[in-house]
Formats: C-alpha cells, structure tokens, sequence
C-alpha cells in the first residue's frame, strides 16, 4: 500500500497543502514548531481517525479557521483508494471513502494501516499502563477488526458496571449480567494480546540486538488478572465488588493489564539509558510494523518522527541500515533537523525518494537541492 499525495487545509498549523508522494521515502526537513510533525499526523488520522497527538478533533483546525479537511489518494492492493476527512467547529466530524460515509469508524481501521516511531513513545517505558494497553489495542485492532468489536463491546460494559458501582447499586443479578457480557469480550481480548506478545517479542528481541548490539536482552511480558489460577473474569470481578464499591470503579479486567518491558532482565525504566530508552521503544514499533504486515496482508506505512534524538552514531547508522534494508519496510515518512541523516538514508536507499523543507506550516519540495547539512 502506498499513499500517492494528500491535500490538506487548515489542519493545525498548515493553512493549505497539496503533496504528490514518493512510492518509497518521502523526507521532511526544518527546524522545530514548522509543521512537519503535523504533516506526519494529517497522514495518522486518515488512516486511524484520530489525531496521534490526543487532540480532540475541534483542536486541530487551524487557529481562527472553523473547519479542517484532509483528503489521500492511495493505491491499494492495486486499486484507487479515496480517503476525506473533514471537520467543522462544534460538529460531529465527516469520514468518507471514496466519497461514501462510514457508518461506523471502527470499519475503517485496519484497511490503511500505519505505524508511528515518535518521541511521545519514551511514554511506553516511563508513563503508566494506560500507554502501554494504548499501544497494545492499536496494533491489534488494525489487524484484528472482530478484536476492535470485543473492544467497544467490552469498554462499553465496563462504563454500564461503574456507574452502577458509584450508583451503589446491589442488585447481585445485575451485575451478573454485566460481568457476563464484561467476560464475553475479556476472554477474546487477553487471548489476542497474549498471542500478540508471545508472535511480537523474538521480532522484537532481533531488532532490538540489531540496533543496540549484543550482550542486551530485552523482554516484553503480558501481565493480566485473568492469568492467576483457572479463574474467570466474572469470578475475579465478584471478589472485588466490595473494593470496587468502596473506590467507584472497576478495578480489575482488561482494562487494567499491563506489559512488563524488561532489559537484561531488570525493569527498563530503572535500567536502561537514555539511548538504550530509545532502541528499545524504535525496536517495539518496528516489531509491529513486521506483525501488521504479515497480519493485515498489506504494508503498512511508517512515519518516523525525529527518531535520531538521544541516540550515538553508532545506533543511528543501525536503524538507517535496517530502515533501508530490503525495502523492508515500504513507503516511509521522515522527520528531521538534520540534514546529514536523511541524506544518509538516500545514499544508502537507492531508491525513489523526495525532500521538502518545513518552514510554518508550508512544504517546498527541496528533492533537486545539493545535498548538505543546514536546515532551513
């Protein structure tokens, strides 16, 4: 899959944008604040209906505009695809494929799957379990569209039981029947996440030893309610309805599992270097890129958002060489300050690849310059 050009007006700080992209490496180039990560975020929510930022989506039209449209022209297994998204103040957003309205959102995602490698990933390591189940549901749901159905279902369930939790409901029979339905689901999403780790990690492991060396072992472990003993998740959630009464809400399930990211057998967080931080997080999503694409039967595209900060030159020229290595990883989107990496990775390309300078929001195509290393 690849996406051929993107039109984009008043999407956070880019007024007004058209741009016709390479098949394999397409680079953007300025200093920070211009607009390139936004550029990289237009593409994410045609593909995910959402911004990766976490903005709502009234928060991404342009600053004294009332709506923001994007639209992409991909070639999918072959065949013209048309994605439009559009949003206007105070109204529920419009998505449409080729020109056709979704009904439901969720059947869009999987269909243009996409990976993101970002700064805001240090998060997976060092921010709570929240982001680590993000990240877990993200992939899995690309790939998995009946995953994304046992999720809604699920999440739904859980909001119905802790309203009755702070209602102070007592009602043994009702909470049967919403734990029932909670369990349904539950059983479905732990398996699927404990298949995905148990297929994600020796992908993992490889790609991390590749970028840091040898003699580091990374680790990823899945950790849910629902592994102690044989017990079924309406048991365990009847155990703790006194406690879940006390505080409110719902304090086990899926909700609250967890991934254990580990090197050299010891928690990341407290372990690892910076650098290490870093090798360990690019290593994760490029793992995922290798899951969606033998899963979802197409490739996904990869943006990588300033993924050289914090790491020596070392992992750098690494990452480039298993970026480029085999076109392994089909159409990619680049983000830089620097000029010297990205000029590194058309050397070592060989292939199709276009440039463009950032500066406030408007994009120039810069792919004819000499190549050298000042930004804009």
């Amino acid at each position: 899959m690849r996406l051929k050009r993107i039109s984009i007006t008043n999407f956070k700080n880019i007024a007004e944008a058209r741009l016709d992209f390479s098949p394999d490496i397409n680079c953007f180039l300025g200093n920070n604040g211009m607009g390139k990560t936004n550029l990289l975020d237009a593409v994410h929510y045609l593909s995910l209906a959402r911004s990766f930022s976490g903005l709502s989506d009234s928060a991404l039209i342009r600053r004294g505009s009332d709506f923001m449209m994007l639209r992409g022209e991909y070639d999918r297994h072959g065949v013209e695809e048309d994605i439009t998204a559009g949003v206007m103040a105070g109204k529920r957003k419009s998505f449409k494929r080729k020109g056709k309205e979704y009904q439901r959102l969720s059947d869009h995602i999987g269909l243009f799957p996409l990976v993101l490698v970002a700064p805001a990933d240090t998060d997976l390591i060092n921010g709570t379990g929240e982001e680590r189940r993000r990240l877990t549901d993200m992939v899995i749901s690309q790939s998995d569209p009946v995953y994304l159905d046992h999720l809604i279902r699920y999440n739904r369930s859980l909001q119905q039981r802790n309203k009755m939790l702070r209602d102070h409901v007592t009602d043994p029979n009702l909470y049967a029947a919403v734990e029932a339905a909670m369990e349904f689901s539950a059983d479905y999403i732990t398996s699927s996440r404990r298949r995905w780790v148990e297929e994600l990690t020796p992908i993992f492991a490889g790609l991390y030893e590749s970028i840091a060396g040898d003699g580091e072992t990374p680790g990823i472990r899945y950790l849910t309610h629902l592994d102690s003993g044989s017990r079924t998740l309406s048991e365990v959630l009847d155990r703790a309805r006194q406690r879940d009464t006390l505080t409110g809400h719902t304090t086990v399930g899926p909700h609250r599992d967890d991934l254990e990211l580990t090197l050299n057998e010891l928690p990341v967080r407290r372990a690892a270097s910076q650098g290490q931080c870093k090798s360990f997080t690019v290593a994760m999503r490029l793992a995922q890129y290798d899951f969606l694409h033998r899963s979802a039967g197409v490739a996904p595209l990869l943006l990588l958002d300033d993924i050289f900060d914090k790491l020596d030159s070392r992992r750098v020229e690494r990452i480039i060489g298993i970026v480029r290595s085999g076109n392994r990883f089909g159409q990619i989107f680049i983000t830089d300050t620097n000029r010297d990496h990205l000029d590194s990775i058309m050397e070592m390309s060989g292939g199709d690849y276009r440039i463009w300078e950032t500066v406030d929001g408007s994009f120039r195509d810069a792919s004819a310059d000499k190549h050298g290393s000042t930004t804009p």
